[in-house]
This record gives C-alpha cells, sequence and structure tokens, in this order.
C-alpha cells in the first residue's frame, strides 16, 4: 500500500547493531515505541514492517462502540476495539473483534493475535479503499476468523465467510441490514 495523503508510512527506528537498509520492525517493537502511543490514528503494519497509520475521526469511535454493543448483546463474549492479528501480509488491526472468553483467556497476554478473533469488524472511512478492506476481511478469515462484518461509509453492512460474500451474518441472525450513528 502506498503512502497517500490520508495515509502515511513512517520510518520505524533504526535498531542498534542492525542493517540501516533494514526498516522492518515487530509489532512488539511499534507497541513499546513511546512516541506512537496515544495517537489519534489507528496504526498497522504492511508485509514489510513499514507503519502504517490512518487517522481515526470521531465517527469511527461512535461506530465501534455501537459494534461492541451488538456484538455482546447478541453473543456473550468479549468485543475489543482495535484488535491486531497478525497475517502474512502485516499486523492488521480490526476496528472491533468479537471473542468468547475462553479465546481472550488463551490471548490475553500477547500484544497481536496469531489467530484472528472469530468477528471482526472493518469500518471504511474516507482513506479505506474497497480492495484494502476486502482483503483485511480475507486475511482474516485465513487466520481463523469465521466472519467478517465491513461497515460502508453508507451505514450498510456487509458479511463475509469462507465461502465469501454473504447475504446476512450466519453468526449474529438478526443483526440490522444498517448501522448508523
Amino acid at each position: 500500500m502506498s503512502a497517500t495523503a490520508s495515509k502515511s508510512a513512517i520510518r520505524p527506528s533504526s535498531r542498534s547493531g542492525s542493517d540501516s537498509a533494514d526498516l522492518s520492525t515487530t509489532w512488539e517493537e511499534v507497541c513499546a515505541r513511546p512516541e506512537l502511543q496515544d495517537l489519534p490514528y489507528k496504526i498497522e503494519q504492511d508485509r514489510y514492517g513499514r507503519i502504517l497509520m490512518s487517522p481515526a475521526p470521531a465517527r469511527h469511535s461512535v461506530l465501534q462502540r455501537r459494534f461492541i454493543g451488538i456484538l455482546e448483546e447478541a453473543l456473550g463474549g468479549i468485543a475489543l476495539p482495535e484488535c491486531p492479528v497478525s497475517t502474512p501480509e502485516g499486523t492488521k488491526v480490526a476496528d472491533v473483534g468479537w471473542m468468547e472468553e475462553a479465546f481472550m483467556k488463551v490471548h490475553q497476554n500477547a500484544t497481536t493475535f496469531s489467530v484472528a478473533p472469530a468477528i471482526c469488524v472493518e469500518i471504511m472511512s474516507k482513506s479505506n479503499t474497497q480492495a484494502e478492506i476486502e482483503e483485511k476481511a480475507m486475511l482474516y478469515l485465513a487466520k481463523g476468523a469465521q466472519e467478517v462484518w465491513v461497515h460502508e461509509r453508507t451505514g450498510t453492512l456487509r458479511w463475509f465467510g469462507h465461502e465469501g460474500e454473504r447475504a446476512a451474518s450466519a453468526m449474529v441472525p438478526g443483526v440490522p441490514a444498517r448501522v448508523e450513528l
């Protein structure tokens, strides 16, 4: 993914004793960098370990809260905002990830999930492309998600499973087809 005005890549700090041409960094190193704490941006990595930052407007946070409520009310378990999932294309961060409590107990000390939560939710923002979001959906499914929800900018929901796009959620029957502010 190339850097744009709304989505930019920053250079990781160089590690002592490492080749200066090696710009990759681990997710653990990203999380440990004080200058990357408490930013009003979503941080992810590409497959080369480069850090990608996307602005997250207030609308995004409100929608995350709504999805957390919908998932926990329907399924119990735990729904978390900003769930980092290690994929072959780098660390991708689902806007919301829903998991059973047993999953959380196994992974509670992980910096990033090596297995995706059962449901991953992506909220499209102006900086996202349809292709990017659909690629992330396929990456989450490949890492073990059972279903991925994509919230379009229009408020409509799309659902994906291992068989492809679904007409409705298989895991949360009756979930509304639109989620608005």
